[in-house]
């Protein structure tokens, strides 16, 4: 069964290596994820993206948090409550620990990452229904990171540095897979959003899996400015369309 949380996730997904300048504690931005329904875009479910600063007893470490929820009106039809979160470097965006909790339709699903970059793995904790859990170490390659940590990490890279049609190349591990994933930099747009009219960087995303359809069909508009805050999404998938649409974004950094 296709996630609407992994859809809604990959359109934040990218791979940089830079100094955190953009992201800081405080954080949130909210937004409406859109499907087609009988030829009709219609609006199923909120998403929260939140950080704040978490003290342990080492070191202060950012945390990335992220809820989806569809509208009440849906839950009958195809209820999700998921979190997803990931504790990490201030400074880099590295991730340390990863949780996810899920439930789509009845289907519930709980992950836990703990990541060693010295030994490039990651040892997971899974837990499904009736309690059964499932531990497993799984390799990694250098700089993979878990998908909320990359949501955020992609808002580093310097867009006005590559030039219209570049593509990177990005890995991220879900459900203890790395996957990979392409990015090509279409340019620049100005775009109407809730928050304003927005300068964008225009992203498109595509993937190994048949996630996400076609070239060019599945698109990200993040601000062209020192935040580059994700502010609009379009997705086409096997069974559909859709689009994600910012509603507010308060306690940005710049």
């Amino acid at each position: 069964m296709l996630r609407l949380s992994l859809i809604i996730l990959l359109f934040f997904t990218f791979s940089v290596n830079a100094q955190n300048t953009a992201v800081g504690a405080g954080e949130k931005l909210v937004y409406t994820a859109s499907f087609n329904m009988s030829g009709i875009l219609t609006d199923i479910a909120q998403v929260n993206m939140e950080t704040s600063a978490v003290k342990t007893s080492k070191a202060t470490l950012l945390r990335l948090k992220c809820t989806a929820s569809t509208y009440s009106k849906w839950d009958n039809f195809f209820k999700v409550r998921d979190l997803y979160e990931s504790y990490v470097s201030p400074k880099t965006l590295t991730p340390y620990l990863y949780n996810r909790s899920i439930n789509e339709g009845g289907y519930f699903k709980k992950m836990k990452y703990t990541f060693s970059h010295k030994n490039k793995t990651v040892k997971s904790v899974q837990t499904k229904s009736k309690n059964r859990v499932e531990n497993k170490t799984v390799s990694i390659s250098s700089g993979t990171k878990d998908i909320i940590s990359t949501l955020y990490y992609v808002r580093l890279h310097d867009f006005s540095k590559m030039s219209q049609g570049s593509t990177k190349t990005l890995k991220i591990i879900f459900d203890r897979k790395e996957l990979n994933a392409q990015i090509t930099y279409l340019g620049k747009e100005t775009i109407s959003t809730a928050i304003g009219n927005k300068t964008c960087y225009k992203i498109a995303i595509g993937s190994e899996t048949n996630v996400l359809q076609g070239k060019n069909n599945n698109v990200l508009w993040l601000t062209a400015d020192a935040n580059k805050i994700p502010v609009y999404g379009k997705f086409k998938i096997p069974v559909g369309n859709g689009e994600l649409k910012i509603k507010s974004a308060t306690g940005l950094k710049n």
